[in-house]
């Protein structure tokens, strides 16, 4: 396996910094996007790792340390972080927990002060936690800030792209644990370029997308029958819940096991949707022209130029995959739930809905905490979406940490997306390695899978009625 070389020799921490002699452990977010950021802290002189996988006992620590009325995400991260804390050695002076957080109307906002005080109280009051954002000016981080965040964001887009390829991959193979396999290969090989990568910016951003055109090769030679016949489920929600497999009962597998494919949205759409309302708070503080909003803008155009250059070697492969923009999401979810006035998840998932609809998915499933406002007030607003936009359905499933009978409801659920999916009047765009179908009882669905090719670009499989096309 080929990793990035060594062009210059890391450079360590200095005695002086903030996590100089600490170990840092992160929360387990999405598959992949934690092991990732834990690889930049190693890379820039910081011992790091991930929590372990979350069990039953975390639950069960988490709510011992709990009232019983905060958002099911907090218990999850406290479970997991004094399951850390069991582990023989265990020395709370030396450890930082890193919890990215963000402001708007959900509980989110609340997670790290709540954090300290469960700690004080069991006993661990001296793990520090840092939370590094905007608003705080990315503190905790020190002198590594600027390298961080970049490598951070360009984390985030590579270990968002190879998920993508697993989830577009994982339905089809036709030799089980292929896919998985290929994943475990191309995030061991990303996160061993990271640690190995270039002081140089630009000598970086080439080891990532070389690593990513490995990816990208691995996933090719997964054999699968690309049949254009499986249901695409779009999946949206409270970020925490719907990428940690544990709190939502790992669903988007479940999903696949019901013979459907889905599309989740990532990280990266979090981190465009920050950018964006950062921008909109300074024009309406007054300060469209200023030196914070020359600064906001200058890291958009930095971040969109990093991510279309470590997407270069994809752009066949994911073809009709592709992110939704910030600002097509905002315009979507703007008749519902307008930008100006409300803030959150909520705008996202409602946006989402529409655009996975206009993208030719077959429904699209909301990923929520039990009781959570975002999910509660999108769940309110779905059945006007779904008329809108030709009936696409659209279930909502909220989680507490108790046992349900969720593969029914994933049954019963599906059984409305094949349905919608003979009379949707928007066509869905496939890469060119499907074969489009010929009906549902073609023989060309049973025919034995063709080695895959990727040439650009795909195609859509049917034409929408020239109704539909019409706003």
């Amino acid at each position: 396996m080929s990793f990035a070389h060594h062009c210059t020799l890391k450079r360590p921490i200095d005695r002086g910094h903030p996590l100089n002699g600490k170990t840092v452990y992160l929360p387990v977010m999405g598959e992949g996007g934690s092991e990732v950021i834990a690889a930049i802290f190693r890379r820039l002189g910081v011992e790091a790792h991930v929590s372990p996988p979350s069990t039953r006992r975390t639950i069960e620590l988490g709510g011992k340390a709990t009232q019983g009325d905060e958002c099911f995400p907090i218990k999850v991260v406290i479970g997991d972080l004094l399951q850390v804390a069991e582990t023989p050695g265990f020395k709370p002076e030396s450890t930082v927990y890193f919890l990215p957080t963000s402001d708007g109307p959900c509980r989110f906002g609340q997670y790290v002060p709540y954090l300290r005080k469960v700690l004080r109280e069991v006993g661990y009051g001296q793990i520090e936690i840092i939370s590094p954002s905007d608003g705080n000016s990315y503190g905790g981080l020190g002198s590594i800030v600027n390298v961080f965040t970049r490598m951070a964001w360009r984390g985030v887009v590579t270990s968002d792209s190879i998920h993508r390829l697993l989830l577009k991959t994982r339905p089809y193979e036709t030799a089980p644990g292929a896919g998985e396999r290929a994943y475990s290969e191309s995030l061991q090989d990303l996160c061993q370029t990271i640690e190995a990568s270039c002081d140089d910016m630009n000598c970086q951003l080439r080891s990532l997308a070389a690593s990513l055109g490995r990816a990208r090769d691995r996933f090719r030679a997964v054999p699968a029958n690309y049949d254009g016949f499986t249901p695409l489920i779009g999946v949206v929600g409270e970020i925490f819940c719907r990428l940690n497999t544990f709190s939502n009962e790992d669903l988007v597998r479940r999903l696949e096991s019901h013979g459907a494919e889905a599309s989740l949205s990532h990280v990266a759409e979090w981190v465009g949707y920050t950018s964006f309302e950062q921008e909109r708070l300074l024009r309406l503080s007054g300060r469209t022209i200023s030196v914070e909003m020359l600064g906001a803008k200058l890291r958009n155009h930095i971040r969109r130029a990093d991510e279309h250059a470590l997407l270069a070697p994809l752009s066949g492969d994911l073809e009709g995959y592709e992110e939704p923009e910030i600002e097509e999401i905002i315009k979507l979810a703007w008749p519902y739930l307008p930008a100006d006035g409300v803030v959150g998840e909520m705008v996202l998932s409602v946006g989402l809905v529409a655009w996975h609809a206009k993208h030719g998915a077959d429904g699209v499933i909301d990923i929520s905490p039990f009781a959570c406002m975002n999910g509660t007030v999108s769940e309110a607003i779905y059945p006007k979406v779904s008329r809108d936009y030709g009936g696409i359905p659209v279930r909502s499933f909220y989680f507490d940490g108790t046992r349900s009978d969720l593969d029914r409801d994933l049954g019963v659920y599906l059984e409305l997306a094949r349905s919608y999916r003979e009379k949707k009047p928007y066509p869905r765009t496939y890469p060119v390695c499907f074969r489009p179908p010929g009906g549902q009882d073609s023989a060309q669905h049973d025919t034995p899978p063709k080695p895959a090719a990727f040439p650009s670009p795909g195609r859509a499989l049917h034409s929408p009625p020239k109704e539909a096309t019409q706003e």
